[in-house]
């Protein structure tokens, strides 16, 4: 067995992998590797794997598999998984333009004066390095990431949106992500890409992955037009 892991049943059709013991870095390759293993496996009945920060939610039905088989498999791969696995497909690299402030990111003030920076070291950090997507969320596989090196986490909105447009870049306690369409929302918004992140006639219905990563490049609210409706599969690199 992995000392780092624990299994617990979730109801009569799931079970709950955990990490325990490890960094989050490690916590987080552990699961996905579970996740991608046991993907791999295809264990019939097994019809759900929803892997997160830490833990990993597989759903299965208790009419074609039990918990306890499900519970050996999840062993087995994680005794061979140890606790450095490596990731199965090469990470993607996204460089997503984002246009920042004014309408487009009205919060964007007011995280700045949350912060002690200025709307322009906001900016600078959010776009300057890379940012991991860790899992995909809600609604509709929005990529979770770590958030900017900010000096500290960033208080959600004290009343949510009842709406948010779709590619509405936001940022919330040491997270990051972008809405990949119309929904509501209390994360504050720094700006909107005008790219086209979800396409639900797409297979996958998203083009990252977790593992992924994407680079926020500022643009100016005229070149909008110029970026609008393209493929957030277009942009890799």
């Amino acid at each position: 067995m992995n000392a780092h892991l624990t299994l617990t049943d979730c109801g009569d059709s799931a079970l709950v992998a955990r990490a325990v013991g490890l960094d989050a870095e490690r916590s987080w390759r552990l699961v996905h590797g579970l996740a991608d293993a046991l993907d791999a496996v295809r264990l019939h009945g097994v019809h759900g794997l929803v892997p997160t920060y830490d833990a990993l939610l597989v759903e299965f039905d208790c009419a074609d598999i039990d918990h306890d088989t499900v519970r050996r498999v999840l062993w087995h791969e994680a005794r061979r998984l140890g606790t450095h696995p490596t990731t199965a497909v090469e990470p993607r690299r996204f460089l997503v333009p984002v246009v920042y402030g004014g309408a487009f990111g009205p919060d964007l003030p007011e995280v700045a004066a949350q912060l002690g920076l200025t709307e322009r070291e906001v900016v600078e950090l959010h776009s300057g390095s890379d940012l991991t997507v860790r899992c995909l969320g809600a609604p509709a596989g929005s990529p979770m990431m770590d958030g900017p090196p900010f000096p500290a986490p960033v208080p959600r909105l004290a009343s949510p949106r009842t709406r948010v447009d779709a590619g509405a870049v936001a940022v919330a306690g040491r997270q990051a992500v972008i809405c990949p369409m119309p929904s509501p929302g209390g994360w504050p918004l720094l700006g909107r890409t005008p790219v086209r992140v979800l396409d639900l006639h797409d297979d996958p219905l998203t083009p990252y992955r977790p593992g992924d990563t994407f680079r926020f490049v500022p643009i100016a609210p005229d070149q909008w037009d110029d970026l609008v409706d393209v493929p957030l599969a277009a942009c890799h690199g």
